[in-house]
């Protein structure tokens, strides 16, 4: 089984300083803004990227393509990648087949199978359209002859005797089509992913895109590499506040941590604005000295709103914190409300929280109203904060 191995660093034109590994059946999606190098890292595996100051290695399987150190370098042709731009690329004077058909370079064209080739715009949903030029297709349609032309370069053919390890590489293919297409194409890779057990890398900048398809994210900004790991863990638990703010989470604040009892720990929620504090307990990692400054974000998905004469509840034996709120502004989106809450002992400081429209209104609170906010101690993640002193406030308790 091939598992792709990539360790690039590189000063120009993009700098690089990013590594990732994707095993065969795995898909890792590369997450970050515009601008963070995720095309250019995609490109430097395809062997697209010829900077003479790229160093480090690209390895798939046994094949080393690249090696800076050992004087290697694959050309494109040499490298089995199937690659789908954003733009899919195709050629404007071939039909679809003659399209995907070209995926196989000229070592491989005597494998070509019609019925191998038939399957494929079968499972695609291509059947019918093999005459058919790319201006005659819809973005949907181009966008699954693209898939299936990398797919030819990737897959065993007739006549490999040794099948080479293949990977593919996905630059943004869903961002051109309409939401209807984007879920069936979204289906249509996850049925793939079943039957070719090849490494995979999307990139995307849609956070719901990745958690939806990837088993990893590498998150990436300026071209270094931030944290990698299941979506579900890095966006619950961000290594630092970049990466909190690059998965988008709303709510991110600043405290000082300080160490109780064994396991548990009083994380001081400091609001420089008020020179007020709130006390909130955690969960202690053995991570973080005593009295250390930190960041830290809580997970809306952990977090219950309740109305202010709730009973004190506990959840699953977990300690509770209780905040009172005030509601000062919410915003329906259909199904769900984004609402901004203030603590009333924070002043300065804004939660905000995607709720049910129908708990809103449940909860029978207007604008003005208070309610209490139920955060779980497992649901606040502490980051260290380095460079930034807190106020006077943040004194050990």
């Amino acid at each position: 089984m091939a598992k792709l191995q990539v360790r690039l660093h590189n000063a120009s034109p993009m700098r690089l300083n990013a590594e990732f590994d994707c095993e065969a059946g795995e898909l890792v999606a590369l997450l970050g803004p515009s601008g963070s190098g995720k095309t250019s890292l995609l490109r430097a595996v395809a062997g697209l990227l010829r900077a003479p100051s790229l160093t480090g290695s690209v390895q798939a399987g046994s094949e080393l393509w690249f090696d800076s150190a050992q004087g290697i370098r694959w050309t494109p042709q040499q490298r089995r990648v199937g690659l789908v731009f954003q733009s899919y690329a195709l050629f404007p004077h071939l039909t679809a087949m003659e399209n995907v058909a070209s995926g196989a370079n000229s070592q491989r064209a005597s494998g070509l199978n019609p019925v191998k080739i038939a399957a494929l715009f079968e499972r695609l949903g291509l059947a019918g359209l093999e005459l058919r030029r790319p201006a005659q297709l819809s973005g949907g349609q181009q966008q699954r002859v693209a898939l299936a032309r990398a797919l030819m370069r990737v897959t065993p053919l007739d006549g490999d005797a040794s099948p080479r390890a293949g990977v593919l590489l996905l630059d943004e293919p869903f961002s051109a089509v309409d939401e209807p297409t984007r879920q069936t194409l979204y289906r249509e890779l996850a049925a793939l992913r079943k039957d070719v057990s090849t490494p995979m890398v999307l990139v995307t900048h849609d956070l719901s895109e990745a958690r939806r398809l990837a088993d990893r994210v590498v998150i990436l900004d300026a071209g270094q590499t931030l944290q990698s790991g299941p979506p579900a863990q890095v966006f619950a638990s961000p290594r630092n506040a970049r990466v909190a703010d690059l998965v988008g989470i709303q709510n991110h604040f600043k405290g000082r941590f300080f160490k109780q009892q064994p396991g548990w720990g009083l994380l001081r929620w400091v609001d420089d604005k008020s020179s007020t504090s709130l006390d909130l307990q955690v969960r202690d990692k053995n991570r973080l000295k005593d009295g250390a400054s930190v960041s830290w974000v809580l997970a809306g998905e952990q977090v219950d709103v309740v109305r202010a004469d709730a009973l004190n509840d506990a959840l699953n034996d977990e300690p509770v914190n209780r905040i009172a709120c005030e509601l000062v502004d919410v915003l329906s989106l259909g199904e769900t409300s984004l609402c901004t809450l203030v603590p009333q002992a924070l002043s300065g400081q804004r939660v905000t929280l995607n709720l049910s429209s129908a708990h809103l209104r449940s909860l029978k609170a207007g604008l003005g109203s208070t309610v209490l906010v139920n955060l779980p101690a497992q649901g606040v993640h502490i980051m260290p904060q380095r460079d930034e002193a807190l106020t006077a406030l943040a004194f050990r308790p």
